[in-house]
């Protein structure tokens, strides 16, 4: 009893920690509550981003607020066409010393950082962007055959732009799924432009603060893992993930005419992280079907592709995630 009187009052607390950080992010990052809370979903979990937005919508800004705000130490790489994997990753170089003696020595390059912005990620050849596979997913580097690890926290928040085509280099589907989430920036409404242009074209601008620490920011990524799932929750992520495979008994008629590749076990892995994450951002202690609803498209959109024959007739994967995700959790409901 003791122990369950202790993590109810540790969540509580990291709930007052968030609404903290949310005033902190919303001084330069305004509106737009659904991206900020996806952003920190994603650092909670210990995940990765991927943020897809026309230039101009504050993706950069949000990214930068969040290392300020998460107290991480933060890098950013522009991703250019003739960007190296040694030059995100680092390299040895040859070093002579006051002996004559030379040694290799290695020089750490900007993944050495607890929160990294990949900018116009697909910019970057294939090659250079394979050279983040092994660090998003295990945490650590291998250069010169010696592997280096990373610093903890370690994130990735890769930026993209959605129309520019020409000249870029489509994500393969293995980094693709290495994204926890991928989050949608879109316009603002009225009001939030508003808000922007008399916030940010005046003679001072407001500046965030920190609220975490990295310390802090570890023991809340622990603390969200031990916050409890129940069996019903966790039977309908499987069932909803399990849906989306064209190859699975459960799948229904539209499913298997529609999908090419469905999502995998690392899509049931981040529901389960990211449900609990909504619940504590939305101030409970436990997560609930409206939080498997509301991060379906999140988490899966990126996981999973339409075969040409639906993307002839005009069919959207948004669209299939929210009609097949409403009807396997009704189905849930009623039995």
């Amino acid at each position: 009893m003791t122990e369950t009187a202790d993590l109810v009052a540790d969540i509580e607390v990291l709930e007052q920690k968030i609404a903290m950080a949310k005033a902190s992010i919303t001084k330069r990052f305004i509106g737009q509550e659904t991206v900020v809370d996806l952003a920190l979903s994603a650092l909670l979990c210990g995940g990765h981003a991927l943020l897809i937005g026309l230039p101009g919508l504050g993706k950069t800004r949000l990214v930068e607020t969040l290392s300020v705000v998460m107290g991480l130490d933060g890098n950013r790489v522009q991703f250019t066409p003739d960007l190296m994997p040694g030059d995100i990753l680092g390299s040895e170089v040859l070093e002579t010393g006051a002996d004559g003696s030379r040694t290799f020595k290695f020089i750490p390059g900007p993944i050495f950082c607890q929160l990294l912005m990949a900018d116009e990620i697909n910019r970057a050849s294939p090659r250079t962007q394979s050279a983040l596979l092994q660090a998003m997913q295990e945490r650590r580097v291998t250069v010169a055959g010696i592997d280096r690890e990373l610093d903890a926290p370690f994130h990735v928040l890769a930026t993209q732009n959605p129309i520019e085509q020409e000249g870029t280099y489509p994500l393969p589907e293995a980094q693709l799924d290495r994204f926890l989430v991928q989050i949608d920036v879109t316009y603002p409404d009225r009001e939030t432009e508003k808000d922007i242009l008399l916030t940010t074209t005046g003679a001072a601008e407001e500046r965030a603060h920190a609220v975490f620490s990295r310390e802090e920011l570890l023991e809340a990524q622990t603390l969200l893992r031990r916050m409890p799932v129940g069996d019903s929750i966790v039977e309908q992520i499987l069932d909803l993930v399990r849906a989306f495979r064209p190859e699975d008994p459960s799948s229904d008629e539209h499913v298997r005419t529609a999908v090419a590749w469905g999502p995998g076990p690392r899509a049931a892995q981040a529901l389960m992280m990211t449900v609990r994450a909504r619940a504590i951002l939305q101030g409970r202690l436990a997560p609930s079907t409206d939080d498997i609803i509301a991060m379906a498209k999140p988490v899966l959109i990126h996981r999973m592709a339409l075969n040409f024959a639906a993307r002839a007739r005009g069919e959207n994967l948004e669209t299939l995630i929210e009609n097949i995700a409403a009807s396997v959790l009704q189905r849930e409901a009623a039995a």
